[in-house]
């Protein structure tokens, strides 16, 4: 059967609040509940959970990456609740945390926290800065941008081409906040919405940014932030396993990914790049978990259709997705 044969795609609204979200490809709110115990929200047997208070209790150390005392925060289930308890422990409002890093206080994207944290890993927030609107000719039809979002409505700039239209305007960096473009506010958008947006953008007219910068310690004043390199991949904790954050249900303890489902998701997250000009470290491990145990693309594409509807993943890119995972498995790196 062909690829894609009788496939369905609806088209992703243009606006989509965070909380509407039926499956994450970034971290949306989850269902409340504790943290999850070893490899599962549920027990063996198909019994139901522990008690809360039979379940192991972890606890994060974290500061504000400009500089604060050391806090400790617990009992979150996904980013959203992780930025409400770090917010809590530093008496800010919510949505005043852009996004946060892991064992650096850098506008680093090679360590941005994604939808695994490792137990021993120090969580850095980076909070919202100095506001600003840059004017942007687009003189070519690619901007140069590479859009992320946070798990919690905010899209940002996660890697800027070096040579390209927007890596001539020093005013413009990683990690800068995408709030509005043209007037037309971003709050609450998905990365692939606002990539979409950039995109169709007509070539040879100005348009405008409104930008805001996470707030910056003393050592990173003047500095332009570097976006992550292609091939680093996520940056996990050394220590015992992760702590995986789900947009549905409770977060669950797991061992450090296989060295194939790092290379994949790695090669999976390069392809989203690529093809939607986003990088979402969870969104590719989710694809490539519905895709390491399929038989052929046509079962990979039905599961994503279901899992990532509103993502209308091209057949191209699917294909691309089942041959990265492929030789993921047998070694071809």
């Amino acid at each position: 059967m062909p690829l894609g044969l009788g496939r369905r795609k609806k088209a992703p609204p243009l606006v989509e609040n965070e909380e509407a979200e039926p499956g994450r490809s970034g971290l949306g709110v989850g269902e409340p509940g504790p943290l999850g115990g070893s490899g599962a929200g549920e027990s063996q047997m198909g019994l139901p959970p522990p008690p809360a208070a039979l379940r192991p209790r972890l606890v994060f150390h974290t500061q504000l990456a400009h500089g604060s005392p050391t806090g400790r925060i617990e009992g979150f289930t996904n980013v959203k609740e992780l930025y409400g308890k770090i917010a809590e422990a530093f008496r800010l409002p919510a949505a005043e945390v852009m996004f946060c890093t892991l064992n650096t206080h850098k506008v680093d994207m090679d360590k941005l926290l994604g939808g695994q944290i490792g137990l021993e890993d120090f969580i850095f927030a980076h909070v919202k800065g100095q506001r600003k609107e840059v004017e942007v000719f687009k003189s070519e039809e690619a901007l140069g941008l590479t859009i992320t979002d946070n798990g919690a409505g905010y899209a940002f700039i996660k890697r800027i081409k070096e040579g390209s239209v927007i890596d001539h305007i020093q005013l413009i960096s990683v990690g800068d906040m995408i709030e509005a473009i043209n007037g037309q506010s971003l709050l609450g958008c998905r990365h692939y919405e606002v990539a979409r947006l950039l995109k169709e953008l007509p070539r040879g007219r100005t348009f405008t940014l409104k930008l805001t910068e996470p707030r910056k310690a003393f050592d990173m004043i003047s500095q332009r932030s570097a976006g992550g390199h292609p091939g680093s991949g996520p940056q996990l904790g050394t220590g015992r396993g992760t702590l995986r954050l789900r947009s549905r249900g409770p977060a669950t303890v797991e061992d450090l990914p296989s060295a194939f489902e790092e290379k994949a998701i790695e090669k999976v997250d390069d392809l989203l790049e690529s093809y939607m000009g986003i990088r979402d470290t969870e969104l590719a491990a989710t694809m490539v978990e519905l895709g390491k145990d399929k038989r052929n693309p046509d079962e990979l594409a039905e599961a994503l259709d279901e899992r990532l509807g509103d993502f209308a993943f091209p057949d191209e890119f699917v294909f691309d997705v089942w041959g990265a995972i492929g030789d993921a498995k047998v070694g071809r790196y």
